[in-house]
């Protein structure tokens, strides 16, 4: 893959966090917000959007997303991207049909991991190292603090409602690429096949 074409997926495969020093205590006001960040996506058990990423280089691509906590998530990138990135609970797979190049990262490597596990804990070894204020909504940037590997990911919510409308995640070289969500629902009985994606280019004996 060309850069271009990679930085969404290394976006959401490469270890994103940093190992910067232990996390501080929070102001009330901000771990009040940090609080109901964590109820309301604990809450958001199956969801649907259409997403807007925009790389480090100011490309953009669209599609749509599909979540399923724990663990679960589908990117599906309209054409003529021919990217595809799914979490299956254990992995997170990327597939490029128009270059033919499959590649696969453990969920637990990636910023997915932050918002798709089942109990989401900010206070144990993920450091908070900022919360800020916005008109309509807050956002909340995160560093998992037992890694070496700098970066961020800052987690960006709407107020009234509260909603989940998109992340921003920097990695070690200060490259961010955005993820804008537009529409977010809830959802109920997504099909297990959307989380299903298997290697279709393993050479076979």
């Amino acid at each position: 893959m060309s850069l271009t074409r990679r930085s969404f997926a290394l976006a959401l495969a490469a270890s994103p966090f940093a190992g910067a020093a232990s996390a501080q205590a929070l102001p009330p006001a901000d771990k009040a917000l940090v609080d109901r960040a964590v109820a309301y996506l604990e809450s958001l058990t199956e969801a649907k959007a259409r997403f807007v990423q925009t790389d480090a280089r100011g490309a953009r691509s669209t599609g749509t997303v599909f979540l399923k906590r724990p663990g679960k998530a589908r990117f599906a990138y309209d054409p003529p991207s021919g990217l595809l990135v799914v979490s299956d609970g254990g992995n997170v797979a990327v597939q490029d049909s128009r270059l033919k190049t499959f590649d696969r990262y453990p969920l637990q490597t990636t910023p997915l991991s932050l918002f798709l596990a089942r109990n989401i804990r900010l206070d144990r070894g993920v450091s908070v190292s900022r919360v800020s204020r916005m008109a309509g909504g807050f956002s909340i940037t995160a560093r998992d603090a037992s890694k070496k590997t700098a970066g961020q990911i800052t987690l960006t919510f709407s107020d009234a409602p509260l909603a989940l409308i998109g992340w921003t995640v920097t990695d070690a070289q200060g490259r961010a690429t955005r993820v804008q969500l537009q529409g977010l629902q809830r959802a109920s009985g997504l099909g297990s096949d959307l989380f299903i994606l298997r290697n279709p280019y393993r050479a076979r004996a």
